[in-house]
């Protein structure tokens, strides 16, 4: 037979017990929410530099390259390029997760498309996909005389013929390459990598609520944690 002293005790207990079973929905379950890893999201990608090393490139292996140096996730951008026509080429960025060669809509990060617009000229664009859907450049004139890499530059000549008839596509076999290559330049250049944005695995923090990455600038993309002006801020705690 419980005594009058033990009843209230044993009453107390079940209820802090069945509290704290509810707080899912609750201040703590909320805190615990905003600041865990974000899975399937990806990091930054500075479209300013991708789109000069498309300019500066000397062929797809070049820019493809390049372009691994400037991400700073863990995944491997591979490379596809297609000559659509004698003025037309398209290039396009991609995560091949099945490791086939081959560009899928879902594996898209982003496609530059040159055309010859002139004798001596053409002019590019660039457009995201998937969460850098936002970035879509304006049109960016080339001329003969200007600093490109032959992979723009033959382009503009007069005798021209496109050699991408026949699609190029990183080979799945070259991945680990260029992985190694991007570590020994990460290495080299630590400064390169921005940890302030992004971590190595790839994943993004702190983007509860479904923040989008920018706000359609070039090269931008939506920062985490605490902004630039309030990092000499202590953060404080968040209460119901």
């Amino acid at each position: 037979m419980m005594t009058k002293t033990t009843l209230p005790v044993v009453l107390l207990t079940a209820l802090a017990v069945a509290t704290a079973g509810c707080d899912t929905s609750g201040s703590g379950g909320r805190s615990r929410e905003r600041w865990a890893t974000t899975e399937n999201t990806n990091v930054e990608l500075d479209f300013d530099k991708v789109n000069e090393a498309f300019k500066a490139a000397e062929g797809p292996e070049d820019f493809e390259r390049r372009v691994n140096e400037i991400y700073q996730g863990s995944e491997v951008i591979s490379v596809a390029v297609q000559d659509l026509d004698a003025k037309t080429q398209v290039v396009t960025g991609f995560f091949d997760k099945n490791s086939d060669g081959s560009v899928q809509d879902p594996e898209k990060v982003f496609s530059i498309r040159r055309d010859v617009s002139g004798e001596g000229a053409a002019q590019i664009q660039t457009s995201g996909f998937g969460p850098y859907g936002y970035y879509h450049s304006p049109v960016m004139s080339l001329a003969s005389g200007m600093l490109l890499g032959a992979m723009v530059s033959s382009a503009l000549r007069p005798n021209y013929v496109p050699v991408y008839t026949q699609p190029y596509t990183t080979p799945p076999g070259r991945s680990p390459d260029l992985r190694s290559h991007r570590e020994a330049y990460r290495a080299a250049n630590p400064s390169s990598v921005d940890h302030s944005r992004s971590s190595q695995t790839g994943r993004r923090y702190n983007n509860a609520g479904g923040s989008r990455f920018g706000s359609g600038k070039s090269g931008a993309g939506s920062r985490f944690g605490v902004r630039r002006s309030e990092r000499g801020r202590r953060p404080e705690r968040l209460v119901a």
